[in-house]
């Protein structure tokens, strides 16, 4: 049995693995969000996903990190992020109001 849906066949999926014990899930979360908002036609899904090791967050566009918390220097801010994004997934959109 497969757990694609039609709708996400070819479509990158974003992963973002989080620590718990370190209550990232409300910030990852809100990216999650904005990801979605700004790449709903674009991506096959955004995934949440607990981290085991402690202090992790990391941003996966495929079997590409994005982001890194400790390699990256904190977290990423929402524009960052959606411009890094847009970059691999949908290389010379337009971002609007971000891209200015």
């Amino acid at each position: 049995m497969s757990n694609h849906h039609p709708a996400t066949a070819g479509k990158p999926c974003i992963k973002i693995v989080y620590c718990p014990r370190c209550n990232w899930l409300p910030r990852s979360t809100w990216m999650a969000q904005e990801l979605l908002h700004t790449f709903a036609d674009t991506v096959g899904q955004v995934a949440l996903v607990p981290a085991e090791q402690g202090g992790t967050f990391e941003i996966w566009v495929g079997d590409q990190l994005l982001w890194e918390r400790r390699r990256d220097g904190g977290f990423p801010e929402v524009k960052i992020l959606k411009q890094r994004v847009r970059d691999l997934v949908a290389p010379g959109r337009e971002l609007g109001h971000l891209d200015r």
